[in-house]
């Protein structure tokens, strides 16, 4: 009970800060202000961090030191010459020049530390025409963060990284369809990260964003007492401005990512060739067109085994980069648009079917509408493996031959006229029933016992859940829609014996037709009156 008002507050800030920070923005395109206000929440935790530091290295009794970049770099804090702490920076804030400070100090930062390369703004803040009034009130209320950390009895840390993802989101709604470009839905993302599980080993996203797919992998191993060093996250993305904002973001949380040396095309520039990863989560593009000509990429190993997908749509591009990404036990789970799991256009349902017979697709969700700031399509969720077969060491059962579908569609709750999420109880209610239905008994037992699951076993459930075989899939034409397969909800019996409830609804008919009739008549007369009468 003691919790409840602080995550009141917690909600309180993260409002009140955006709110600031939009007033402020004046003239300038919420597409370009994001960039302005993360860097800033970026510069002052960084700062903060290196504070921190450096007053304990003089407590210490190392004050010679506290100079030298290896004696922060060691514990992953990034070193700042003086032109480059936020002190400086609020100390110059109302200066005319303060746009130019904050663009040399990012500057020096990244040339500084090596990890930061290609992640903070070029000379971006001098572009931007923001009056310095309004910049100097933007930095007031950034340094305001110290203040709320306090009130809401938590640590910085976890209150900027609160505040880093809460603005995500609400610049990709501010946005619209270009915010989609960086954002994904938070509860997909976790939703993703509860049924993939990554404790330990090798993360990807081939087209990761701002990193959102990361970070809720690290939250997830920590909320279940792991640990972070126990991850290694890799990833790509091809626009800059992107790739800089999930740098920014891994930062912020203490994550050294391989996100490659540059932004880039997955498909054509590949920076992770020989990787094999553990987990793959991802958001690509939906229907992505003209991904590539008819020329390129045709003996692609990637695509080995398989036919090359077709250049109108890079969905099934996306599908066998991954699953030729993955490790013989590794798990993909990543979103589609709902097209994916029933086109046959130029040859994705022979991929789909080569798939199938292949045994690599694990589950199927159909997801509700309107979970996406930027799209009202459809969307839904696969989950693809190599191997199907028991594996005792991770408590998975043999499970040859069946796919699990997920009918979610009326799951969700809406919190906006136009954008519904998906509940903390929708997202255990689904990945519950695919860890029961993925568990040994034994496996299973223990995760009721440590808290992770409520489900006994696993039972088909008509209108939610089913498990098809290969054999179902393939007189379905392999489609993959779960709604071809779970089939109609059971209707509840209301107790009103049947013979009662047709003579009520005889009855209600009845009284309609003398109605209908009544109002016949009525118009007939109407319109002899207007000498329109037979």
């Amino acid at each position: 009970m003691a919790k409840a008002p602080a995550k009141k507050a917690q909600k309180g800030f993260e409002e009140t800060l955006w709110d600031t920070a939009n007033q402020l923005r004046g003239s300038v395109e919420s597409s370009e202000y994001k960039h302005v206000v993360l860097s800033l929440v970026f510069l002052k935790f960084i700062s903060d961090k290196f504070e921190a530091r450096r007053e304990a290295l003089i407590k210490d009794g190392k004050a010679a030191f506290v100079d030298m970049d290896v004696f922060y770099q060691q514990d992953n804090i990034f070193y700042l010459p003086e032109e480059t702490r936020w002190s400086f920076i609020q100390a110059h804030a109302k200066q005319d020049d303060i746009a130019v400070l904050i663009d040399t100090a990012l500057s020096t930062i990244e040339k500084r530390n090596p990890s930061l390369q290609g992640a903070l703004p070029d000379n971006y803040f001098s572009r931007q025409n923001l009056e310095v009034k309004k910049l100097a009130s933007l930095i007031d209320s950034i340094e305001n963060i110290d203040t709320l950390a306090d009130e809401c009895h938590l640590s910085e840390e976890d209150l900027v990284g609160r505040v880093y993802e809460y603005f995500l989101g609400k610049f990709a709604a501010t946005e619209g369809k270009g915010g989609g470009e960086f954002y994904t839905p938070k509860c997909i993302v976790t939703l993703l990260a509860e049924m993939l599980e990554p404790y330990q080993g090798k993360i990807y996203d081939p087209c990761c964003g701002s990193g959102g797919m990361f970070v809720q992998s690290v939250k997830f191993v920590q909320s279940h007492q792991g640990k972070s060093k126990d991850i290694a996250v890799f990833g790509q993305e091809l626009t800059a401005t992107t790739y800089k904002l999930a740098k920014m973001n891994l930062a912020i949380r203490g994550l050294s990512g391989n996100l490659g040396e540059k932004p880039a095309d997955t498909f054509f520039n590949d920076q992770h060739k020989d990787l094999k990863a553990d987990f793959i989560m991802a958001n690509p593009p939906f229907n992505l067109k003209d991904w590539r000509n008819e020329s390129e990429l045709t003996d692609d190993p990637r695509f080995a085994g398989y036919r090359t997908p077709p250049t109108g749509n890079a969905n099934y591009g996306w599908i066998l980069h991954m699953l030729s990404k993955l490790s013989e036990t590794g798990t993909a789970g990543f979103v589609l648009a709902n097209g994916s799991m029933s086109s046959n256009t130029s040859g994705e349902g022979e991929i789909r079917a080569k798939m199938i017979e292949n045994d690599v697709v694990e589950c199927m969700i159909a997801l509700p509408g309107q979970l996406f700031f930027t799209t009202q399509i459809p969307v839904c969720l696969w989950f693809i493996t190599k191997n199907k077969k028991a594996d005792l060491s991770h408590g998975y059962r043999n499970r040859e031959g069946e796919t699990l579908f997920i009918d979610a569609r009326d799951m969700g709750t809406m919190i906006s006229r136009t954008t519904k999420e998906l509940t903390l109880e929708d997202i255990a209610t689904i990945a519950d029933t695919y860890h029961a239905w993925r568990s040994t008994p034994e496996e299973l037992a223990d995760r009721i016992t440590r808290g992770e699951s409520k489900l006994e076993k696993y039972d088909d459930i008509a209108g939610f859940c089913k498990v098809a075989t290969t054999a179902e899939m393939k007189a379905n034409d392999y489609v993959l829609t779960p709604g071809r397969y779970v089939g109609a909800a059971d209707i509840e019996d209301d107790g009103i014996a049947f013979e009662t409830k047709m003579r009520e609804l005889s009855q209600t008919l009845f009284q309609q037709m003398n109605q209908a009739e009544a109002l016949d008549q009525s118009i007939r007369q109407n319109l002899e009156a207007l000498g329109y009468g037979e």
